[in-house]
């Protein structure tokens, strides 16, 4: 696939409202996952470019009206949801071809969700209270009226991955700009042309002034990490690995920015001895191959009732065997490739450690030699919840299937994890299947079927899964400074 048959826009940097090149010239291969292909080319910004963009996103909020006019960003907001409708299909079809996201997935986390989330937080913005009257109390005998002020915080950085990143993109840049930051995006290396497109857009069909939304594509870690030290830079917003989100946290630390991460999960799929075992294990199976596996909430530990175990194991590796692989283009994908030849590699050599802890794979287990970056879905057996399979994010379509004795042994096995983001649990008594949900260390849970993740709804973890919520009225806040100011009464 060439780079005309997705879109007929360059990939360009957006720095203080100029789209442009890097300007040193330099740019770097944009890679269809699905073939290896090249489509394209990304600015490969400089330092000079990121920090021209750290200081229009400064000037954006210290010397123009974004920050304190609600009907100014109201109407560039819904200028850009419009926007992002009348270009969905360019929008769909480049995301296909640069991420490898099967078709199906439009309808949901690769497009329809993120961009009704952007309605969502401006008809929030619309009717947000940024004052609260706490009424008169008398401090020290002294009549005073509080008020409780949001505002927004100032210059975020907003650092995104590569699996799902319009989602991810407009979930952060989204309520930071409703809330009256500027921005400057800064998406991976592997996924860059789908947040210069949304620069793009922004430049050409709104009303956003200059410097209040920036995009910078710099292919060096090094460039990057201007925008987590950057002293004109208040917040980092930053989605991917928990390795990467420490080193942000260190980076901040020296200037007290307010980090938001949201991060790795191992989570857990339980399924109780009064369930539908082989049902549950096939939607868990399912549910593993989307996207080959490449998503953070995705649950890939399934924990089955120990006399139930051969079953489950059985159920979950003729789903996969039958889901197979396909193109992404193809209306039926659900599993396509991942992204690139060093993620290809690493879910590899996950099925060498499988092999030295004992564990048995039951289907799948091998790199497919085709054109681009494909690996079977897999399923592994025998293995204990102390294995590195059941401890380490893999981000692949490879399934783990662990035995427990009981819910309070499936509750342990769960939360005997570094991560806390996601998991479900399934039970023929939905009372039974909530309360063992409530004992579950982690930021969402499906229960029975139940699906969290909407615009409304807040996403985040416990533990090394991150800090913050992104989404619903909480990711919105997560932009907001409190202020209380006190009058005479």
């Amino acid at each position: 696939m060439t780079a005309t048959a997705v879109t007929s826009a360059p990939a360009q940097q957006l720095v203080d409202g100029k789209l442009s090149a890097a300007s040193s010239g330099e740019s770097y291969p944009i890679l269809n996952p699905a073939s290896g292909e090249v489509i394209g080319h990304a600015p490969d910004s400089t330092a000079a470019d990121v920090g021209a963009a750290i200081a229009a996103a400064r000037r954006a909020f210290d010397e123009s009206d974004w920050s304190t006019d609600v009907e100014l960003r109201v109407r560039c907001l819904r200028q850009l949801h419009q926007a992002l409708l009348d270009h969905a299909d360019e929008f769909r079809a480049l995301t296909t071809a640069e991420v490898g996201m099967p078709n199906f997935m439009m309808g949901a986390a690769g497009f329809d969700v993120p961009v009704e989330g952007l309605k969502w937080v401006t008809d929030l913005l619309e009717g947000y209270e940024w004052e609260t009257d706490l009424g008169v109390a008398r401090p020290m005998g002294i009549p005073a009226r509080r008020t409780v002020v949001r505002e927004p915080i100032g210059v975020v950085a907003a650092i995104t991955p590569w699996n799902v990143p319009t989602q991810i993109n407009l979930a952060k840049v989204g309520p930071a700009l409703a809330s009256g930051c500027t921005v400057v995006l800064k998406p991976a290396p592997d996924t860059p042309w789908v947040a210069c497109e949304l620069g793009r857009i922004v430049a050409e069909h709104t009303d956003i002034p200059a410097g209040v939304f920036n995009v910078v594509t710099p292919l060096s870690n090094e460039v990057a990490a201007q925008l987590t030290s950057d002293p004109r830079v208040d917040m980092v917003s930053f989605t991917g690995s928990t390795t990467t989100g420490r080193a942000i946290m260190a980076a901040a630390a020296p200037t007290l920015k307010k980090v938001f991460l949201e991060l790795g999960g191992k989570s857990a799929a339980i399924v109780l001895d009064d369930a539908d075992v082989a049902a549950s294990a096939a939607a868990t199976a399912f549910a593993a191959c989307i996207h080959a596996g490449q998503g953070c909430a995705l649950t890939t530990r399934l924990i089955v009732p120990r006399d139930r175990y051969d079953e489950a194991v059985e159920a979950a590796a003729s789903t996969m065997a039958s889901i197979g692989t396909k193109q992404p283009s193809e209306p039926d994908a659900i599993c396509g490739p991942v992204i690139s030849q060093v993620q290809r590699d690493r879910v590899e050599s996950y099925f060498r450690i499988a092999e030295e802890e004992g564990g048995r794979i039951v289907t799948g287990g091998k790199v497919i030699d085709q054109p681009g970056y494909w690996i079977e879905p897999t399923v592994v057996a025998d293995l204990d919840n102390g294995s590195r399979l059941a401890q380490e994010e893999i981000f692949g379509p490879v399934l783990v299937v662990i035995a427990h004795d009981g819910d309070d042994d499936a509750v342990r096995i769960a939360n005997d994890s570094a991560y806390g983001l996601s998991g479900s649990i399934d039970s023929g008594d939905l009372e039974r299947a909530k309360a063992v949900a409530k004992r579950i260390r982690t930021g969402t849970m499906a229960v029975n079927g139940g699906i969290w993740f909407s615009p409304d709804a807040p996403f985040g973890g416990y533990k090394q899964s991150g800090l913050g919520r992104e989404m619903g009225l909480a990711g919105f806040e997560e932009y907001l400074e409190t202020k209380t100011v006190a009058e005479p009464a």
